[in-house]
């Protein structure tokens, strides 16, 4: 299965790694489409950090940069579940600001922004399946519970004991006063 994951990272990668270095080295293709998002998350970022560029410039750029690099790791098989996780980030803005169907009276013009707006969807979808995948080796959640102990199995090892130990004392209750005495 590994040539096939290999494969898949690298094609779902590929569209991140072109516009990202796109939007990179030429953020003014993008910039007056990303001005109503940058409206949008210019109170938050502000409320972050007051130094954080809020111009749509900049946050096309540092958009960008985000796809370029997480493109490149995902392509690359290198920590690829934070990468997928990195685009899926990514990706919500982007569809948002570049695709909002919603807005367009024209029906041909709106079918093609609904089309674009789906594509992404469906690239979130690979990106979420990239995210969870754990290439046949157990999750971190399952290495946790399992880690000190045995983890799940001890507990339930634990309640059966404790459920076990309840109903000798109820029996042991029920005969002690049934005895006469």
């Amino acid at each position: 299965m590994r040539p096939v994951r290999t494969v898949a990272r690298t094609l779902l990668s590929t569209i991140f790694v072109v516009s990202g270095a796109r939007a990179v080295t030429n953020p003014e293709l993008y910039v007056e489409r990303a001005k109503r998002m940058a409206g949008r998350v210019t109170p938050v970022l502000q409320g972050i950090h007051e130094g954080i560029p809020t111009d749509p410039q900049s946050l096309v750029r540092v958009n960008g940069a985000a796809q370029l690099l997480g493109g490149l790791m995902l392509a690359t098989g290198r920590f690829p579940r934070p990468a997928a996780a990195l685009l899926a980030g990514t990706l919500v803005p982007t569809t948002l600001a570049a695709h909002p169907f919603w807005e367009h009276d024209d029906p041909a013009e709106r079918r093609t922004q609904q089309i674009h707006f789906m594509k992404n969807l469906g690239l979130m979808g690979g990106l979420l399946l990239a995210v969870s995948d754990t290439q046949g080796r157990p999750s971190l959640g399952w290495r946790a519970s399992h880690a000190v102990g045995g983890g799940r199995r001890r507990v339930r090892q634990a309640v059966r004991g404790a459920r076990r130990d309840a109903r000798i004392a109820v029996r042991s209750a029920t005969v002690a006063r049934k005895l006469p005495g």
